[in-house]
């Protein structure tokens, strides 16, 4: 298996650098980082990916059994780290990433040594006291527009995600992410992530964790953030004052800043 091809690899920065390996969400590719991968490069060594069924992925090797759940996702993250040959690498992730990163740093634990969690959340759906920021009917209806209309949904729901109404280029950009990702592989990824519950996996991460929320996210409101940070042992928590759940896009030099502050203190 040609795990590089498999996962689109792309390496920049400082060759002999700590290593970065950033992680998009659903519906996204290595080229949402685009906007952060300067600054951090100029420090670290990048490495960048898509996962199976996205951007420039081989789509032959998708697996529904493999990628139905969050452990599939992981490792092939681990695969990745073992043949860079990297280890003690920082892991960023973005959206349901945050969680594949948990789940890579418990199965090799040597390859990530620390974790940035970009918009995270560890559940979607509200439980008793917990607030993920949707209903069960809310996912249950997500999922059935998805499968039936993906591109209809696409466009729909790609603005609401990014937020920052008044700048309608980034909605597009989302929207055009989404539609380029094939349907029956975002349909099954749509499912693995939305209906995910990495609540009980937060208290056993024991690496350096940096927590990146934004101020106003409809997919990952801030109760999820403050969740997440009480839930990991001695997690530092930034707000970002921006809007939408893409800060890399839509603040990316905030995003690229908090994580560098945070890695300059941590490691």
């Amino acid at each position: 298996m040609d795990v590089r091809s498999r996962n689109n690899v792309t390496v920049t920065g400082l060759p002999d650098g700590p290593v970065l390996l950033l992680a998009h969400g659903f519906g996204c590719d290595q080229n949402m980082w685009r906007l952060v991968v300067p600054a951090l490069a100029e420090r670290y060594r990048v490495v960048l990916f898509d996962y199976v069924g996205s951007g420039g992925s081989d789509l032959s090797t998708f697996s529904r059994e493999r990628y139905s759940s969050l452990a599939g996702y992981a490792q092939d993250v681990v695969e990745i780290c073992e043949e860079l040959d990297v280890e003690d690498v920082v892991f960023v992730g973005h959206s349901v990433s945050a969680m594949v990163g948990i789940l890579a740093a418990r199965t090799a634990p040597r390859r990530i040594g620390a974790l940035v969690m970009v918009a995270p959340s560890p559940c979607y759906i509200d439980d008793g006291d917990y607030r993920g920021g949707f209903t069960a009917e809310d996912i249950d209806e997500l999922l059935a527009s998805l499968e039936s209309n993906y591109l209809g949904w696409s466009s729909t729901m790609a603005p609401v995600i990014m937020g920052n109404p008044e700048r309608p280029e980034l909605g597009q950009e989302l929207t055009n992410s989404f539609c380029a990702t094939d349907p029956d592989i975002a349909a099954v990824f749509a499912r693995t992530t939305f209906l995910s519950d990495s609540r009980a996996d937060l208290p056993d991460v024991t690496v350096p964790t940096l927590v990146l929320e934004c101020s106003q996210d409809v997919i990952a409101p801030r109760e999820v953030g403050a969740y997440v940070h009480a839930a990991i042992p001695s997690s530092h928590l930034v707000t970002l004052d921006a809007a939408g759940h893409c800060p890399q896009l839509s603040a990316p030099e905030a995003t690229a800043e908090a994580i560098l502050g945070f890695l300059a203190a941590h490691r």
